[in-house]
């Protein structure tokens, strides 16, 4: 856990920048055409992932045309060792009824991939017309086994990255860090004066 006492501790816990605002803003316009097209209309509900993805939806509403609603949800999953146990806790749901809405689950990166597989998966259970997964970042080279095996990934994935932990628009370390605009790898070598 970040110490940090003033704005040098929290400037040297960015190591480098590794996607920049631009980058960011331009990806989103295109995943915003890219889920316009899909939908072609029709309304949806765009659902975030708490917290992380927060401003990505943010962003991601004031990209698309289509008529939308928005939901959150919080979920935590329990696993023993590797091996899931199968138990996901939502500890906030959606207000809404999905079934009958076209749902697009926004997502800040997709590691594992365990807990939003088993959030897709219990959502399939209340009948929506369709479901999507939009994420900024994918981590591939950390996905769990069986969520590899299952064939499940993000529908629509704006960027891949390496194994690297990773703060800024949205991720935090701690709980700082969200604020930032772009995408860095953290620091842990944080100094503390």
């Amino acid at each position: 856990m970040p110490e940090i006492k003033s704005i040098k501790d929290y400037r040297n816990g960015i190591k480098r920048v590794l996607i920049s605002e631009e980058e960011i803003a331009a990806a989103v316009q295109k995943a915003g055409k890219q889920i316009d097209s899909i939908y072609d209309g029709s309304p949806i509900l765009l659902v975030s992932i708490l917290k992380g993805a927060f401003v990505f939806m943010a962003d991601i509403i004031r990209a698309v045309s289509v008529p939308c609603e928005i939901g959150f949800m919080c979920a935590k999953s329990y696993y023993s060792g590797t091996v899931s146990a199968g138990t996901v806790k939502i500890t906030m749901d959606l207000e809404q009824d999905i079934s009958g809405y076209h749902v697009v689950i926004i997502e800040d990166i997709i590691d594992t991939g365990r807990t939003l597989y088993d959030v897709v998966n219990l959502l399939k259970t209340r009948n929506p017309r369709s479901m999507h997964v939009v994420t900024l970042l994918d981590k591939p080279s950390r996905r769990d086994p069986r969520v590899e095996a299952s064939g499940f990934k993000a529908d629509i994935s704006l960027f891949t990255i390496e194994d690297l932990f990773v703060i800024g628009y949205g991720l935090d370390c701690a709980e700082y860090y969200r604020n930032l605009p772009y995408i860095a790898e953290y620091s842990p070598e944080t100094e503390v004066e």
